[in-house]
């Protein structure tokens, strides 16, 4: 078999589909990654062949709306070329979704930790079934933009949602991220997180002196920053923080706060050295968290960070971090009392053990080989 991979190409995307690729190479078939230039160290040290695509920014999240046609464009190219027989990509890859409904071969969606979209049935409520219509909606339009520049008629599906599932959806966090009766589409199906990262070099030296937490920044959508809520938090209190700024921007941190700020293109080490995580609820740091039986104390703004956080807080694995403007003690007691909350680190122990012993990869490629036989 000979599979495609075309994820979007940010680390908490790209990650996940090396470790299918990896099984699936595994496996004797034969697997090509598309991927900007940035992304070959990654994907040399995943051990998987590499199809440069043109640039960095065509495949990257940060362009999902507005570069869908070029994304068709690098997609289908590659397709011409390689001659798969099976695509795995990235949730809002709207380019890799055309390029396989206009090449007609299956498609693996490899999506977030929970469900983006509305189920069949039950829920969370009206609230969020509204929440849910609308962000369908509006990822819909982008979807049908790309359709249109690729030149395809116009579908008529049962459901809405029928052509961003693919021929197999796949969720990588838990089922208790979902509400208890909630019937996910047909499509979708949980595998677990397909957790791989790059190695470290070595152990990074970090002073012992205080216990840690992990901080893994998101993007604020024009909502919040965390920043001056952190500067408070981790100054005069027990805890240092390594903080992860991911697509965050520019760093914001006080002189006299206790951070300690970088990029890097792995968490696992650091998480499992800290005692909680808290993040705005993307899936890579809350999967990080659940994977190492961590707390979480999270801070949603847009997109998939409130409908992650949400699932995080009804699972049972996460507080809420306090209100910007929140005295730095009540921020100090919120660390402190997430860190140590026995329920809490119970529940995340609970379910990493679940996520851990599911053989996510394997199960993620059983779907890869399903969809292309």
């Amino acid at each position: 078999m000979n599979v495609l991979l075309c994820p979007l190409g940010d680390p908490g995307y790209l990650y996940p589909a090396l470790a299918v690729g990896r099984e699936l190479r595994r496996r004797s078939h034969t697997v090509h990654v598309l991927a900007g230039p940035r992304a070959v160290p990654v994907v040399t040290e995943a051990g998987l062949d590499l199809s440069v695509a043109t640039d960095d920014t065509t495949l990257s999240v940060a362009h999902w709306t507005v570069r869908g046609p070029e994304q068709y464009t690098e997609v289908a190219r590659a397709v011409r070329r390689l001659r798969p027989d099976v695509l795995l990509t990235s949730v809002l890859n709207h380019g890799a979704l055309v390029a396989a409904e206009a090449e007609g071969l299956p498609v693996v969606v490899l999506g977030f930790a929970a469900h983006l979209w509305p189920y069949r049935s039950g829920g969370a409520g009206p609230a969020d079934r509204h929440d849910r219509t609308w962000r369908l909606t509006e990822t819909l339009k982008h979807h049908q933009a790309v359709r249109a520049a690729a030149g395809l008629a116009p579908r008529h599906d049962r459901h809405p949602d029928t052509p961003l599932l693919g021929t197999t959806f796949l969720l990588r966090g838990h089922p208790a991220l979902e509400p208890d009766d909630a019937e996910l589409p047909p499509a979708v199906r949980h595998v677990g997180p397909c957790w791989w990262e790059p190695e470290p070099p070595s152990a990074e030296p970090l002073p012992d002196s205080k216990p840690l937490a992990y901080v893994h920044l998101g993007r604020t959508f024009g909502g919040s920053s965390l920043w001056p809520r952190l500067n408070a938090a981790f100054s005069g209190g027990t805890y240092r923080a390594v903080v992860e700024l991911g697509r965050s921007g520019a760093s914001e941190a006080a002189a006299d706060a206790d951070l300690i700020v970088g990029h890097r293109p792995w968490m696992g080490p650091l998480v499992e050295r800290s005692d909680l995580v808290l993040t705005n609820a993307t899936s890579a740091p809350v999967l990080a968290a659940l994977l190492h039986g961590k707390p979480l104390l999270v801070a949603p703004n847009g997109s998939e960070q409130q409908v992650l956080a949400a699932a995080c807080l009804r699972a049972g694995v996460a507080r809420r971090l306090p209100e910007p403007g929140t005295p730095a003690t009540v921020l100090n007691a919120a660390i402190e009392e997430t860190a140590h909350d026995p329920q809490l680190r119970a529940r995340a122990e609970e379910i990493g053990a679940s996520l851990a012993d599911g053989k996510s990869e394997s199960r993620a490629a059983d779907a890869v080989e399903s969809a292309a036989g």
